[in-house]
Formats: C-alpha cells, sequence, structure tokens
C-alpha cells in the first residue's frame, strides 16, 4: 500500500466541487490524492481536525512588504509570520512602496534573494512608471513576475508616478502580447484633493473617471486588467458595462472595505491609511451588492496589507471576510473563492488556490465556527472588534508552518 507524508482529515474540506468530508493525502509536497473521509490511508503523520474545516491557503493580491524602519529581509520575514497567522500562504508583493521599487529585472532579483527567509510562497508584481520601456517588462516577466501593477494617480506610492493615457495604452499593448495582466490602481489623479490625504480628497469620482479611461484604453487594445482595489460601488455598473463592449476587465477589493464603515472610525483608526479611504456605510452596502451580484466582475479579495501606511491586515483579512459573508448566508466555498482560487487562475499560479489532486499541499485549518477577540492594542483596523472564524494549522508545501499564534 502507498505511503504518503502525510494525510489531512476533516469533515469539512473545501474542494472545487464544494465543502464535502474528506481525507487530503499528500506526498513531496503536493496533494496526491483527495479521498473519503473514512479511506483508509497510509502516513507517517495523520490529522484529524474534526468539525473545523480545511481551506486551501489564500493568495494574497498585491501585499505590501516594506516595514518601516526594517530592512528588506525582515521585512519579508515579518510578513510572511503574519500570512501564516492570516491563512495566507501565498503573497504577491506590490511592486512599492518598497527599497528598491520593482520597475526592473534587477530590483527584483534583490526582493527574489530577500524573500527566501519567508514562511510562505512569494510571487511578485512588477511595477509600471514613467519610465517603464518595452525592454523592461520583458525583462521583468522574464525574471519571475506573475502580472504587473500601475496606478493612475500615487496609488499609496510616490515610486508608482501617474500613468498618462498614452503610456497606458501603449503598456497594455505590450502586456497583450505576452498574455500578462495589468493590475491598476483607478483613482484619476486629476480628480484628487491637494493634499490627496483624507476621504474629501480622494472622492468616488476618482475611481470612475480612472475607470473610464482604463476602459477606453483595454477597449482599443484589447489588455486584461484588474481593478486593484475597487471601493466606490456606484462605479459597479461601469464594470460590469465593461464586459458588455468586448473589455476584459474585473476587480479586487479588500475586506476593510466591505467591513468597516468610514462613519464608524476612531480618529486614530489605522484605516484612514487606506487609499483609496474608507466609504460611507451605505456604499459598504452597495459593494457587498455588486460582490454578490450574478457574474460579478469583482472577482478576488485581498488584505490590503500595507504597512509602510500603518496598514495591518494580513492577520485578521480572512476572519474579518468571513464575519461578514456568514452573517449573509454564505459559505466557505464562497471565502475560498475569492481568496485562493480566483487569485491564483488570474495569475496563472499553477499549483496554487485549490484543494485537489495535483496542486501544492497549501492548507488552512479553519474554525469557522470560533469567535476571536482582536486585542484593543492590535495595530490593525479591526483592534478590538470581535470576529468569528480562526487560523489554527497551516501547511505550506505540505509541511506545517510554526505560525507563532497564542490566541
Amino acid at each position: 500500500m502507498t505511503e504518503f507524508d502525510s494525510v489531512v482529515r476533516s469533515r469539512r474540506v473545501v474542494t472545487p466541487e464544494g465543502v464535502v468530508p474528506a481525507s487530503v493525502a499528500v506526498r513531496d509536497g503536493r496533494i496526491e490524492a483527495v479521498a473519503d473521509h473514512g479511506a483508509h490511508l497510509r502516513a507517517r503523520q495523520v490529522t484529524d481536525l474534526g468539525d473545523v474545516a480545511l481551506l486551501p491557503g489564500a493568495v494574497d493580491i498585491g501585499t505590501g512588504v516594506h516595514v518601516p524602519g526594517r530592512g528588506l529581509a525582515e521585512s519579508y520575514r515579518l510578513v510572511g509570520q503574519a500570512a501564516l497567522r492570516g491563512g495566507v500562504t501565498c503573497v504577491v508583493a506590490a511592486p512599492a512602496p518598497a527599497r528598491p521599487a520593482i520597475t526592473c529585472a534587477e530590483a527584483l532579483h534583490a526582493h527574489q534573494l530577500a524573500a527566501t527567509g519567508s514562511a510562505v510562497s512569494v510571487r511578485f508584481l512588477g511595477g509600471v512608471t514613467s519610465g517603464t520601456s518595452p525592454l523592461d517588462l520583458a525583462d521583468l516577466q522574464a525574471a519571475g513576475a506573475v502580472a504587473f501593477h500601475c496606478s493612475l494617480s500615487d496609488g499609496g506610492s510616490p515610486d508608482m508616478a501617474a500613468m498618462s493615457d498614452a503610456l497606458l495604452r501603449k503598456t497594455m499593448a505590450e502586456l497583450t502580447a505576452s498574455d500578462a495582466v495589468l493590475l491598476v490602481h483607478t483613482e484619476d489623479a486629476r480628480e484628487l484633493g491637494s493634499p490627496p490625504v483624507s476621504a474629501e480628497q480622494r472622492p468616488p469620482r476618482a475611481e470612475r473617471r480612472g475607470m473610464e479611461r482604463v476602459i477606453a484604453a483595454a477597449r482599443v487594445v484589447g489588455a486584461r486588467t484588474h481593478v486593484c482595489p475597487f471601493t466606490a460601488a456606484d462605479c459597479a455598473a461601469l464594470l460590469a458595462a465593461a464586459e458588455s463592449i468586448g473589455v476584459a476587465m474585473t476587480a479586487h477589493t479588500c475586506p476593510h472595505y466591505l467591513c468597516l464603515p468610514a462613519e464608524g472610525l476612531a480618529p486614530s483608526s489605522p484605516a484612514h491609511g487606506c487609499r483609496p479611504p474608507l466609504r460611507s456605510d451605505a456604499n459598504r452596502r452597495a459593494l457587498w451588492s455588486a460582490l454578490l451580484s450574478q457574474g460579478s466582475a469583482i472577482s478576488t479579495i485581498g488584505s490590503g496589507h500595507l504597512p509602510s501606511h500603518g496598514l495591518y491586515t494580513l492577520e485578521w483579512s480572512l476572519s474579518a471576510l468571513w464575519t461578514a459573508a456568514h452573517r449573509r448566508g454564505l459559505g466557505l466555498a464562497d471565502l475560498a473563492r475569492w481568496t485562493s482560487r480566483a487569485p491564483a487562475e488570474l495569475l496563472g499560479l499553477d499549483g496554487k488556490g485549490r484543494i485537489a489532486a495535483g496542486f501544492d499541499a497549501d492548507l488552512v485549518a479553519f474554525d469557522h465556527a470560533r469567535g476571536v477577540a482582536v486585542p484593543p492594542a492590535d495595530p490593525s483596523p479591526y483592534a478590538g472588534r470581535e470576529l468569528t472564524g480562526r487560523v489554527g494549522r497551516v501547511w505550506v508545501s505540505g509541511r506545517e508552518a510554526a505560525t507563532g499564534d497564542d490566541r
């Protein structure tokens, strides 16, 4: 009889076919079989989670890595630890803010070297700026960039200068030829106030105007674009209409936009650092409606972790999202689709995002019924809140990782 390295059982395994009782057999870092819950499988280690759910590890798009006052390698180490505590097994690092910004192959190599000490898998987005050439794009992709990111304003980073329409079209044309995805921060610089810090200086119309520019460019070029992040719910109709005119546009949002209305923020809340800003409770409810609409183009949800702006969200995002989703009658399959499967498919990350034979054994034990109290002194926007859903044991490529979690 075949002997596996390990077997993890749960009565709630989230597979592409649904949430089922199953045994997940792992060998050499990959899932070799998903069998019946009671199947007799020989393994050196067997873990039975009981009713605790088993999720595919989350894939977090656009994770900010740079921690002020820390070196690059230390920043990746800290982000890896936070990711594990939040059920994230793969971070897709934002190109900026960072030193150096990932705008050329040399900078990407520096990040790849620094990330070798991270406890989770790390992929990278290439940054597109006014000085980016077609050769830079090709070199970044050859060096391992899984997609590209640009901004129509500051994008929360001085290293990502606003793109002109001409450069946006030129970049899209280059990326279309290589079938790469372009993630776009769509707030239009011309619609932002000065200084563009408060919510009043970053109105929803800035997102609308930017989306109009992106749709116009993509319609001509045919590029795949992903709005990242999407927050202004009154732009949902514009996002939905893009498909009807042949524009392959999808969108990404974050749990704090779905969970935290601007009216409820304390003056000292780190959530004031969000770019775009948190919006009204009415917008939050409308954003949920857009997310849950049939055929919604809002396909991915990620933490929006950005330490350089005081946003430490990786650790709590999965629990916060589940808390709000469960209240709306949604299930674990929805949670896994938004945070794991759809991000992996968007970026073409083979082997990530599913609990299925042939995929990486990136697994998360998630106690979906257990309450968890965020400490009042926590640096996240969720400080002091009562959430539902606790991340427990985490396996990265089949190996159980030490989360350092004593909650």
